[in-house]
């Protein structure tokens, strides 16, 4: 394993540091326990706090900003941030009009912050995010896994709680728009958790798998690699057989949202290359891409590999996508 670390059990903290002082004027990083927060706080709208395992960034930290989130827990590497971690984000947060927690559906993260829901003494209420397409339970859920999706969640959901959505709505909002998101990763290779100093699970150099969560867990086949544009046609498909499943119709001319989303160790041009297959594939379908991100925003530390995300949209989502954010790792408008 070659990574930049000095001690591998002072990796997180000081990474946290760094992103502190590289955003000073945006977040602040609070430790004992490790919890992000804006800079500044407004407590007279819905606050929204999301969190889970590092190793995803920029995900959940790199969003905490105007028109996003108020606060993000981040926990060790790949693993659930704990209970204490979220109710000190919501008591920092001082929320009069409600704490709004987003969760990717995973056991540890649904798990806790259901504790931490039921111990704060704030309104509260939660969103869970399971918008992954390739298997229904894996070895970190019961039932979907939240990834890319996420992103799409926290931004739009971010708009209508600074725009003074009330609690209620924002959750209406967060649930609508994870049902109108799915997501399919494929991964070229593994990733390394510097505690563990060794890749998380073995792959030959010409296999992919097809379907794999953003921990490295198992998707639905392992294959030999072939042409990307055979790869993203696959992904499509997937994720229109998704779509179907949940009943969402997918009209001549449906106005889509696409994330082409890097795992942390694919280089941006063959993002591109993936984003340009997706588009030509939509494209047969009749299907328009209206609004999109091509990068890394739900890694998978090191993992070569990447996903592509639908989000079929509406006016209304549309419009709170268009609003102005400014995080560390999303900015327009502003």
């Amino acid at each position: 394993m070659k990574k930049f670390l000095n001690n591998p059990e002072n990796f997180l903290k000081e990474s946290l540091s760094g992103l502190d002082k590289a955003h000073q004027n945006l977040l602040q990083v609070h430790f004992d326990p490790t919890f992000v927060t804006r800079k500044s706080i407004n407590s007279d709208k819905v606050i929204l706090v999301s969190g889970g395992g590092s190793g995803h960034e920029p995900l959940h930290a790199g969003f905490i900003g105007h028109g996003m989130l108020d606060a993000a827990c981040p926990g060790h590497m790949f693993t659930s941030p704990t209970p204490d971690q979220m109710m000190a984000a919501v008591d920092f947060c001082k929320p009069n009009k409600g704490a709004l927690f987003v969760v990717k559906n995973y056991s540890g993260d649904v798990m806790n912050f259901e504790m931490a829901a039921e111990m704060t003494s704030y309104e509260n209420a939660s969103i869970l995010v399971n918008d992954d397409a390739a298997v229904i339970d894996s070895s970190y859920t019961t039932g979907k896994r939240g990834v890319a999706g996420t992103v799409i969640v926290e931004k739009i959901v971010g708009s209508l709680a600074e725009n003074g959505g009330d609690l209620k709505s924002c959750v209406d909002l967060g649930n609508e728009v994870n049902q109108r998101c799915s997501s399919i990763g494929v991964a070229l290779s593994s990733c390394t958790i510097p505690e563990a100093g060794k890749p998380t699970f073995d792959i030959e150099d010409d296999q992919i798998e097809f379907g794999v969560g953003i921990h490295g867990e198992p998707g639905r086949r392992r294959e030999q690699i072939r042409p990307a544009q055979s790869i993203v046609k696959d992904m499509i498909e997937a994720i229109i057989e998704d779509f179907k499943g949940k009943n969402l119709a997918l009209p001549k001319n449906t106005e889509l949202l696409m994330i082409v989303n890097g795992f942390g160790g694919t280089p941006l041009s063959e993002l591109y290359l993936i984003y340009e297959n997706a588009c030509e594939i939509l494209t047969g379908y009749q299907l328009n891409v209206v609004r999109s991100l091509v990068g890394n925003y739900t890694t998978a530390l090191d993992m070569e590999g990447a996903s592509v995300t639908l989000c079929i949209l509406n006016d209304h989502i549309k419009n709170h996508w268009d609003t102005p954010v400014h995080t560390a790792s999303l900015r327009w408008g502003i």
